[in-house]
């Protein structure tokens, strides 16, 4: 297969299934808020929970430090019966359409049952008290597009799996954002809409095309001003830069727009971020991080030679080494130099590796498009309408969030800024 026709059918495959992530945002964004609230019975046990208002030491234990030298971005996938999933669709009121591939008739959940194992010492188990206890009166900002959007809500489910139902919690959807607040911790999570992270004509959360792409490479207020006052942020923007080589853009005079090849405008715009980063972040008060791209599955011919398929169907991870072409080498070159470069430390969450084997993981066609589950025939035709970008919950996110909350826990037994 050529190069110009897997370009063309990645290109294809991005926009359809960008359509589904566009109509998940404009479903949510008829909702003014949700919130999630003990029922009335438990009313008057609200007074028990004053308890957690308070302070209290975290106890990191021998078995949740990382041994020195591992790298927990490199290992394998254990199925793991017993203790995975870390929760339940059912369980968790916060999940899209998008996500919960089996309420939305998948047959299998097998894909919910896969442990990272790094290969050189072992995950600590996530602990959602933990986690809250460590964000007691600070943000964490989840900033990207429909991807990140995912992670953000499988951390709020897993979070949420966690909390005493004393434990006030809630959900408030202010497009670009959305904010899941933990009352007695005065805790937030929250999730920023900004797929090119810098400034776009697709920022809008809801009256935004996919096909159209013009960004300005140069300009980042109108987003960082939202972001400078949390104290942890994970950043993420990859998928749609990918809808074609070029790109249109603006660079110093607004009047100006011409057309770049989308690893010069990724640079500069990560050049942008990072100029940001380095001017407005106090490394003594906030925390950053970096997601590395999310990989897609959209062509069974990489994993298994001479099929015409994707990601529909799939059940079982990739075993052995693997790399897909839908991750661009040359993009995470770009990140490690960009961030390489960078005066304020910034701790690289790699999630593309591993994430690269699950072809088992995502929605296929047990998932939305504009706002709605698939039809019938559109389900018949998973070649055009499956979406092997996003990640069915829970699932391979879990996974992200784990690793995340490893590193934050060394941070904090370290006695850094969280």
């Amino acid at each position: 297969m050529t190069t110009r026709r897997i370009h063309l059918l990645f290109r294809l495959s991005v926009v359809a299934v960008l359509t589904l992530g566009a109509g998940r945002v404009i479903v949510d964004s008829s909702r003014n808020s949700h919130s999630m609230w003990p029922s009335s019975s438990m009313l008057l046990e609200w007074t028990t929970g004053r308890r957690y208002t308070t302070a209290v030491p975290i106890d990191v234990s021998v078995d949740e430090e990382i041994e020195e030298g591992c790298n927990v971005f490199q290992g394998s996938w254990i199925r793991d019966n017993e203790s995975f999933p870390l929760y339940g669709e059912e369980s968790c009121p916060f999940l899209v359409k998008q996500t919960t591939c089996v309420r939305n008739g998948r047959s299998d959940s097998f894909y919910q049952n896969w442990r990272w194992q790094p290969d050189a010492c072992d995950l600590p188990r996530f602990d959602g008290m933990k986690l809250v206890e460590m964000l007691r009166n600070k943000r964490l900002m989840f900033v990207g597009d429909s991807v990140q959007r995912g992670m953000f809500e499988s951390m709020i489910c897993l979070v949420h799996s966690a909390l005493p139902p004393v434990v006030r919690r809630s959900l408030h959807r202010i497009p670009p954002r959305k904010v899941f607040r933990v009352e007695e911790f005065n805790a937030s999570i929250e999730y920023y809409w900004a797929p090119f992270l810098i400034e776009s004509i697709s920022d809008h959360a809801t009256n935004h095309t996919v096909m159209k792409r013009l960004v300005k490479l140069d300009s980042i207020a109108k987003h960082s001003k939202e972001w400078e006052g949390a104290d942890v942020l994970i950043f993420e923007s990859y998928i749609w830069w990918m809808y074609k080589p070029t790109i249109n853009a603006m660079y110093g005079s607004l009047d100006n727009v011409q057309e770049y090849n989308v690893t010069t405008a990724y640079r500069l715009a990560m050049e942008t971020w990072a100029n940001w980063v380095d001017s407005r972040i106090n490394p003594e008060t906030q925390k950053i991080f970096f997601a590395t791209m999310s990989p897609t599955h959209l062509w069974s011919w990489e994993w298994k030679p001479r099929t015409d398929g994707n990601c529909f169907s799939e059940t079982h991870p990739i075993e052995g080494p693997y790399w897909g072409t839908g991750s661009n080498l040359d993009i995470m070159g770009i990140v490690e130099d960009v961030l390489g470069r960078l005066k304020v430390n910034i701790t690289v969450l790699n999630i593309t590796q591993l994430s690269e084997y699950r072809k088992d993981g995502h929605p296929s066609i047990f998932g939305e498009r504009k706002g709605k589950l698939l039809t019938k025939e559109q389900r018949s035709d998973p070649k055009n309408y499956a979406d092997c970008i996003h990640w069915c919950l829970p699932g391979v996110p879990d996974t992200w969030n784990e690793i995340f909350y490893a590193l934050l826990l060394q941070d904090y037994r370290d006695q850094s800024i969280i």
